[in-house]
């Protein structure tokens, strides 16, 4: 656990879909079509209701995120959120504008707990030490500046991804 301001960074190792939080984020791709991976399993355990809201909200640009109801799933909010494909270029900067732009409409909305997965290592094969690093320090440099009380919780599928947060947020202590 981290302590930045008011606000708290943790790293837990799970299922982000069976987390209570205000919020959790989808690692969506630009037509918020919820395929495979967390978004396949965020419309099999949270209903046909989020597919419906991304299909009025249409598509976004990558770094770009929109939040929906979450359906049947525990929180209350998804934030979906591009990320860059590993060689599609320029991916740390769209990895950082997707992480910031998740904390700014998690703060606008109110919302006092969001959960974050490693967003771009799955199906768009982004490396996960440089996903560690860029989210980290994006989540670090965002509650600095904000005086709110946010909750951020990394959300890693397994040991390794939990690991290698774990080490990189070791550099903030």
């Amino acid at each position: 656990m981290l302590k930045i301001n008011n606000s708290i960074i943790e790293l837990i190792e799970g299922d982000i879909t069976e987390l209570a939080t205000d919020a959790i984020v989808n690692p969506a791709n630009a037509d918020l079509i919820l395929g495979g991976g967390v978004a396949g399993a965020i419309r099999d355990k949270g209903g046909v209701t989020i597919q419906q809201e991304c299909d009025i909200i249409g598509s976004i640009s990558v770094g770009e995120a929109v939040i929906t109801t979450a359906g049947n799933l525990k929180a209350k909010f998804i934030i979906h959120a591009v990320g860059p494909m590993a060689g599609e270029g320029n991916e740390s900067e769209k990895l950082h504008k997707a992480t910031l732009n998740s904390l700014k409409l998690a703060t606008e909305n109110n919302l006092k707990s969001i959960a974050i997965p490693a967003i771009s290592t799955g199906i768009f094969g982004y490396p996960i030490d440089d996903c560690a690093k860029i989210m980290l320090q994006t989540t670090v440099d965002f509650l600095k500046k904000e005086d709110s009380k946010l909750k951020v919780i990394f959300c890693l599928f397994d040991y390794e991804a939990f690991d290698v947060f774990e080490n990189d947020m070791r550099n903030y202590r």
